[in-house]
């Protein structure tokens, strides 16, 4: 009798543990370097990073949540944390009370500023340098894709 091959092999579930592996791995990376340079967790930056590029550099609170993954408590207690800490400030909705904005302060644009640098760095050291010129393209056109 044949054997049939087992589902723990299947390649696209070992695909899909690379991907992850990957996103672990340069996650902790790149998490590591701004706390060491900023004391900064990487969910700040990235909510400082999406604010900051929002037109007008403003953000409804609610697209927040799936932009960072968060839950509306976790992104709630997330921007209560960054607004004690100065570097955010929650703005109300001119046209609907119910919708409130999170926009940088002064302090907030210039720590994503200097963290972005910082991040662009790491970006570079542990991910784009690893790769060949000609790799990188492709790799931001199959994110895109799965995205």
């Amino acid at each position: 009798m044949i054997e049939a091959e087992s589902t723990i092999d299947d390649s696209r579930i070992t695909t899909f543990g690379r991907l992850f592996e990957a996103n672990a791995k340069l996650s902790h990376l790149l998490a590591r370097d701004l706390v060491r340079e900023f004391d900064l967790p990487l969910s700040w930056y990235g909510v400082l990073l999406h604010v900051g590029r929002s037109p007008g550099g403003i953000r409804p609170i609610g697209e927040l949540i799936s932009a960072t993954a968060f839950t509306t408590g976790g992104v709630t207690r997330l921007v209560d944390r960054m607004e004690r800490a100065g570097l955010v400030e929650r703005r109300p909705c001119p046209s609907d009370r119910r919708v409130m904005y999170v926009g940088l302060t002064e302090s907030g644009r210039a720590l994503l500023e200097k963290a972005s640098a910082v991040h662009a760095q790491s970006i570079q050291r542990y991910l784009i340098d690893r790769l060949e010129p000609r790799e990188v393209p492709e790799l931001e056109r199959l994110l895109q894709k799965l995205v």
